[in-house]
């Protein structure tokens, strides 16, 4: 009899510890399923910020002396070609490189590229007998922060300020010739931050250009011919703005039909 309940009760000991086990098991959650991981995959991608909810690239700030106010347009006619609020009857030159264009409290900002950054124009222009007048700054870099773009009857030639190391003036090009090496060639000590008034007068067979208010051009292409400099500047013809490995700001781009020189032509220069 004693032998008998030592048999059973280990038995009974085991039973009871069987149908606990069952149970832990049976209450234990099952492994996730397929289903359950798309599911969880989809909730992660559909929190995922979208394209259109990515910040925008952070705006250049402009240097204090863009508060300046600009000076006011000497003579009459003058039409806007840059309202300040967007980019209308512009486009960004495509330069391999080009930094950013954006507005910034009304000016046109043209970020650092590599090496060129640039808008083209893209309504109808003259080709003959306008004048261009804007306001352009260098915010950063020590290059040219103002290569305009004109044309000259079937032409083009630009005008650069600041190019070559930061300080150089001069017409590309002149008989092959480009800014650093014609008879337009000039030195400024352009400051960084500063506004300068840029215009320009395209009149038959005469150029002339102001900064501020010097004459820094007065070319009679008397057995002279205009052309661009080769190379990627030609992507600004036939009317366009660039800078060069430089950040600069513009303001106040207008334009108005002319019908001469600003100052006659002396006989010994005339065709």
């Amino acid at each position: 009899m004693n032998s008998s309940r030592q048999t059973v009760f280990p038995l009974l000991a085991l039973l009871v510890v069987a149908i606990a086990i069952g149970a832990g098991c049976a209450s234990s959650p099952k492994p996730a399923t397929d289903t359950a991981k798309r599911s969880s995959a989809e909730v992660v991608s559909t929190s995922a910020p979208s394209k259109t909810d990515e910040m925008e690239p952070d705006k250049p700030v402009l240097p204090p002396g863009a508060a300046k106010a600009p000076a006011p347009f000497e003579g009459d006619g003058w039409q806007y070609m840059f309202d300040g609020k967007d980019l209308s009857g512009w486009k960004i030159t495509p330069f391999a490189g080009h930094g950013q264009v954006v507005i910034v409290s009304g000016n046109l900002a043209l970020t650092m590229g590599d090496p060129f950054t640039g808008v083209n124009w893209t309504n109808p222009f003259p080709k003959l007998n306008y004048e261009i007048a804007f306001d352009a700054m260098r915010m950063i870099g020590n290059d040219f922060f103002c290569g305009l773009t004109l044309p000259m009857s079937d032409s083009n030639f630009s005008l650069i300020l600041g190019g070559w190391g930061g300080a150089l003036i001069g017409i590309s090009s002149i008989n092959g010739m480009d800014a650093s090496e014609n008879e337009t060639t000039k030195y400024h000590k352009f400051e960084t931050g500063v506004w300068y008034r840029v215009r320009v007068r395209v009149t038959a067979g005469r150029v002339e250009a102001w900064m501020d208010q010097d004459k820094i051009v007065d070319l009679v292409l008397r057995d002279r011919k205009l052309s661009l400099r080769p190379g990627d500047i030609e992507m600004s013809a036939p009317i366009g703005i660039a800078s060069w490995q430089t950040s600069s700001a513009l303001r106040e781009v207008k334009w108005r039909p002319v019908t001469a020189a600003a100052d006659p032509v002396p006989k010994s220069e005339r065709y």
